[in-house]
């Protein structure tokens, strides 16, 4: 049997972090401070009805996994309700900080890891069961999560992978057959919902809190374990763990996440909860909760109702939090070192090479390649002051204008009407004199572009290939949620066919590329969500 037919059942799992540091093994899921240990062993507690509704063909395909059919041991697996003999399956202790406090003690409260399965490259990937039941560290609640926020997760996953942003990945939802009790905002209205458990992969789940949660506890053999367990699997290219290596690795920490909120603001992702646990320490976007793209453009937005009172974790917030949540790991990591004043150079790398990313990026989103850095640098924040002036859609107006550059560029004098028809397509509801700003700025660009030597179609296609046509707008993810709940999979296989090609035109499903409707503005869950699951 070749490797491309095992199903997930059958494939062999290797346990590394179960193997190397220092975790619990008494299986106890009662809720409960676990000091001395980075995990505790302990298995999913089986669901009713297990019944796979999604699954990413691509990334099966890399890990050489077969498609299973809708139930059976592969989906029991996927759910699970079963356990296979190389699975050594385990939660992980965190802590973290939430809105800026520390808050202790966090840990995988519904997240369960199964082990590694090794890619078609080897490459050993993580799986994780979210979703899966109740574990030592799941406090008050009760380990589950419900249909609409798994649906969200599976999907925002591999939206962000085709978009080319650095990511966790989803391999499955699977529909639990049991009902799952959830205020969905915090208001005293409870109620049963179905549950659903997604299996998410990366080749670690590691973030910033477990690193915080060990220096916290005054546990520095763990601390010291965990790091070095971390260098050599994901920065072996650093070499041996020494001072100097974890000076190196934590810059390379701080290079990842630069890039990684570089590309969220250059596609007008917002994270919703960008707390330290939240923090992948390979610069991963992980957690999906709370999320959402801006429409229209305004960097106070956030689309997490908890975060409404400070708007901490708003779009325009991002690289600052990104920021002080590299701080708070360079205080748990200063325990390594002898000089916790080596590790600042690294967050200096990382303020560098968010606005070095960025700015590339925003070349390519305006098709300039004649670089003129100073006098790019103020166009661009002439852009961002404008867009917020107006209500634009992010999406819309990049990709209209990326389409109406070569005929302003023939014919200038037809740049007035050509710039009109971009903001009447993409702006929602501002005034003329809301859009004066914008304008202004739209003919400061077309200065610009005429000093490229590009052919304007090479200049189009640029643009066109960094500025994606379609982006999981919530109102687009909660139509999937809404139809997926009345037993119709066909919205939710549609729009994750769509939103593999991003990028591409896709005539035939042009509706899911329009911006947010009227019905969706106040909408529970296209237009703001809360950390429930």
């Amino acid at each position: 049997m070749s490797i491309n037919s095992l199903t997930i059942d059958q494939a062999p799992f290797q346990n590394s972090f179960v193997e190397e540091m220092r975790g619990e093994a008494s299986f106890d899921k009662r809720p409960r401070a676990v000091p001395g240990y980075l995990y505790s062993r302990v298995t999913p507690t089986p669901v009713a009805d297990p019944r796979l509704l999604a699954w990413s063909d691509d990334l099966a395909a890399y890990l050489g996994l077969a498609r299973p059919a809708e139930r059976g041991p592969a989906v029991d697996a996927l759910a699970g309700n079963l356990v296979t003999g190389s699975m050594k399956p385990f939660a992980a202790r965190y802590g973290g900080h939430q809105f800026g406090s520390w808050a202790g003690q966090l840990g995988d409260g519904r997240a369960i890891s199964l082990g590694e399965v090794t890619a078609t490259d080897g490459t050993p990937w993580e799986i994780q069961l979210k979703g899966a039941g109740p574990t030592p560290y799941s406090r008050r609640a009760d380990g589950r999560a419900v249909l609409r926020s798994s649906l969200r997760e599976f999907l925002c996953s591999e939206a962000m992978h085709y978009l080319g942003v650095p990511t966790t990945r989803a391999l499955s939802l699977v529909s639990t057959g049991d009902k799952v009790v959830r205020d969905m905002f915090y208001n005293g209205n409870p109620q049963a919902e179905p549950g659903a458990i997604v299996a998410r992969v990366a080749p670690t789940f590691v973030r910033f809190g477990n690193f915080q949660m060990m220096a916290s506890a005054a546990e520095l053999d763990n601390l010291r374990d965990l790091a070095a367990y971390v260098i050599r699997r994901y920065y072996h290219e650093l070499g041996e763990p020494s001072e100097e290596v974890y000076v190196r690795w934590f810059e390379e920490i701080c290079r990842r996440t630069a890039v990684m909120i570089a590309h969220w603001m250059s596609v007008g992702f917002v994270h919703g909860v960008m707390n330290t646990d939240n923090m992948s320490i390979l610069g991963l976007t992980i957690d999906y909760g709370p999320y959402g793209w801006l429409e229209p453009y305004d960097p106070d937005w956030t689309p997490n109702t908890t975060d409404f009172g400070s708007r901490r974790y708003a779009y325009g917030q991002q690289p600052n939090v990104g920021l002080w949540n590299l701080w708070q790991l360079a205080r748990a990591l200063a325990h390594l070192i002898p000089d916790p004043e080596l590790l600042r150079p690294g967050l200096d790398l990382y303020s560098a090479t968010f606005e070095q990313t960025r700015h590339e990026m925003m070349l390519r989103k305006l098709g300039l390649t004649n670089l003129q850095p100073e006098e790019d640098k103020a166009l661009f924040e002439a852009l961002h002051e404008a867009l917020g002036e107006s209500e634009v859609d992010m999406t819309l107006f990049f990709r209209r204008l990326s389409h109406t550059v070569p005929a302003v560029l023939a014919n200038p004098d037809s740049a007035e009407a050509a710039w009109g028809e971009v903001l009447a397509a993409a702006t929602y509801s501002a005034s003329a004199e809301e859009e004066t700003q914008l304008r202004q700025w739209l003919g400061r660009y077309l200065v610009r572009l005429q000093q490229e030597t590009a052919a304007p179609e090479a200049i189009r296609e640029m643009m066109l290939g960094a500025n994606p046509k379609y982006v999981l707008r919530n109102y687009l993810a909660q139509q999937a949620i809404e139809a997926a709940e009345a037993g119709d999979l066909s919205v939710l296989n549609r729009l994750m066919e769509v939103l593999k090609t991003p990028f591409a035109e896709q005539p035939e499903h042009e509706e899911l590329a329009a911006k947010r409707p009227d019905w969706a503005r106040e909408k529970p869950g296209c237009a703001t969500l809360s950390c429930s699951s």
